[in-house]
Order: C-alpha cells, then structure tokens, then sequence
C-alpha cells in the first residue's frame, strides 16, 4: 500500500503509470479503520436468539469491531435518557449536561416523594416515583404524530399536514420541552424548571402539551391540503 506521500506525488505529477492509480484507489477504500471483514459487536439482549438458531457459534472467532463509547451492557444504560442528554448539551459540555440533568432527576424525585407524602393512600397508587419513567412518560406524551409542511403550487404556499416518523417525533418532543424551560424564568435554575416541564408533561399537562394540541388543531384546519402532500 502506498504512502500518503507518495499518492501526493502521484497525484501531483499526473502519473499515468495503472500501478498508482489502483493504489490511490485501494488507499481510498481503507479509510476506516478496520476493515471490511470485521463485524458489529452484539448486543447482549441480541445474542440469546443468535444462540438460539446457532448463529452465535459462527460468530465466536470472527474479528470484532470494538463497541462505541456510548454503547453499553449495564442495565442503568438508558438510550432516550441519553439523547434526552445530548440536546440539554451546549458547547461539548457533556460533564456540565450530565452534571443538570442528574440534579433534574433529584428534583423530580423530591416533588414526587413530597407529593405522594400529602396524598390520600387511595391515589398513592398512581404517583410514579422514578424519574426515568416520568421522563419516558413526559416524552411520550409530548411525541405529535402529525405537523405542518410547506408546499409551494404554483405561487400559493400551502401548510400540509403530514405524518411524522417516531425518531423525529421524538426529537420535537425532547427539543419542545427543552425550548419551553429556556422559556420560563431565568432566575429560576435550569434544574427546577426542567423538572417541573417534565412533571407536567408526564401529567399530559403543561406548554409542551398545550403546544401539540395547538399543531394539531392548525393540522385539522388546514387538513383539505393534505393530497398536496404527494406533490
């Protein structure tokens, strides 16, 4: 394989020579850093089916490619909590994200526990005390299943309602809730803001809720433009 120098060479003079330009092109093809016969690595939830069909022995010798720093086995590892975390980030500051939203988690727990202290033990039932599952709640209720497009025909520019895949509902959901506590009032710390956003969203409560009602009714109004969709 040919050096990086030598391609630039190669380059630079405009060689003809066949024998280069298939090394240029090999060299292009190995970019990554490990090659193509590696595999993925497996998850653990994954490798009982494999085991199960016998796949999992021809697996055992092959090479694998490392798993990414953000891929874990632990059972504390949460996926949306950690997208969730990637979007509270500004900057690269990862350690100051994590650093907010575990304080968001105390919050939430502290309200709940005070919450469920002063209710009557008929509806201590109903209080959810782990702010993991108030943070999935809070964004499954805010998740719309329906927005506005822009559509241009002829010089009109139409607003059409169309359905929205899960990984982006998801996103307007965590992005909704996050805009919503930079809009509440600063002097209050991000912390007490973001927590009390996701209490009342996990409630089907809140702005964030009361802003996908309002998407949805300007979707039922505008909802004769929908075969401009296909457009």
């Amino acid at each position: 394989m040919a050096s990086l120098r030598t391609i630039a060479v190669c380059l630079s003079r405009s060689c003809s020579r066949p024998t280069c330009r298939l090394k240029i092109l090999q060299n292009d093809r190995s970019y990554s850093q490990f090659p193509k016969y590696f595999i993925d690595p497996v998850r653990r939830e994954d490798q009982e089916a494999l085991e199960k069909s016998g796949e999992l022995a021809a697996l055992t010798h092959l090479p694998t490619k490392p798993a990414f720093a953000n891929e874990t086995s632990s059972e504390f590892h949460d996926p949306l909590e950690q997208k969730f975390l990637n979007y509270i980030m500004r900057k690269g500051k990862k350690e100051l994200a994590r650093k907010l939203l575990a304080t968001t988690f105390e919050k939430v727990k502290m309200a709940q526990i005070e919450r469920y202290n002063k209710a009557p033990s008929e509806e201590r039932d109903n209080i959810e005390l782990n702010p993991r599952t108030i943070l999935h709640n809070a964004i499954e209720n805010c998740r719309p299943s329906l927005e506005l497009k822009k559509v241009k025909k002829g010089s009109q520019v139409y607003q059409v309602p169309i359905p929205v895949a899960e990984t982006r509902s998801k996103f307007l959901a965590m992005n909704w809730l996050i805009k919503a506590c930079n809009g509440r009032d600063k002097k209050v710390c991000f912390p007490d803001r973001l927590s009390s956003e996701l209490i009342d969203a996990s409630l089907n409560q809140g702005r964030v809720v009361s802003r996908k009602m309002e998407l949805y009714s300007q979707c039922e109004a505008n909802r004769a433009y929908a075969h401009f969709r296909w457009l």
